[in-house]
């Protein structure tokens, strides 16, 4: 089978299944959207669920994972990687949308729709260690939660802003630089390369006070 017809049926079965589900997107379906016969769907992929793995995964490689990028300067480097995942989540939301309702039934869906925005969180965290390892972000901060909570936002306004646009008041085109300066006081990330002795003279202040 050519790869032509290959991808012209990952293609159609995005359609179909961004729009049916994967209870509705039946390979009749898939097939007729794909100008192709059920036959030679089942010999390409073997069964329907193995092709919507197969659509899931091209989807989540097709694109590259926003990783973040140092540039010397972490404000511009966390507003620009929050733009790029923002830009990665909206291209993605379709799919992601339908596999997160169906995500109880079917878990394997959904963990592979999400593996880029995984990835892409992962990143961050080893970059905000990194910058607090250099002293130049809260020492005492849960990095892990604070990135949890900062990806759950991007989901939200990628996702869902269409339908709730009274929960996202900030501009589109402002979301991304909104976001990663709130990130950043969340983890207490300073903007220049001197470490934060505050806290160690709080330590030895406390010290010298008599008892």
């Amino acid at each position: 089978m050519s790869e032509e017809i290959r991808q012209r049926i990952l293609a159609a079965a995005a359609r179909v299944y961004s729009q049916y589900g994967f209870r509705g997107a039946t390979t009749r379906l898939i097939a007729a959207e794909a100008g192709v016969n059920e036959v030679t769907l089942f010999r390409t992929f073997g069964s329907k669920a193995e092709l919507l793995q197969a659509m899931l995964q091209s989807h989540v490689t097709a694109t590259a994972v926003p990783v973040i990028v140092d540039t010397g300067d972490p404000e511009r480097a966390i507003t620009e990687w929050c733009a790029t995942v923002l830009e990665y989540l909206r291209g993605h939301a379709h799919l992601i949308r339908k596999t997160i309702a169906e995500a109880e039934e079917r878990p394997d869906a959904a963990c592979a729709a999400c593996e880029g925005p995984n990835s892409a969180g992962a990143s961050l965290v080893l970059y905000v260690e990194r910058l607090r390892d250099e002293g130049r972000a809260d020492p005492e901060t849960d990095i892990d939660v604070a990135v949890s909570m900062f990806m759950s936002a991007l989901f939200g306004d990628a996702l869902y802003r269409d339908v709730m646009p009274e929960s996202f008041p900030q501009p589109v085109d402002e979301a991304a630089a909104k976001y990663a300066r709130t990130f950043m006081r969340a983890v207490g990330l300073r903007t220049t390369g001197v470490p934060d002795r505050s806290r160690e003279r709080k330590v030895a202040g406390s010290r010298r006070r008599p008892r």
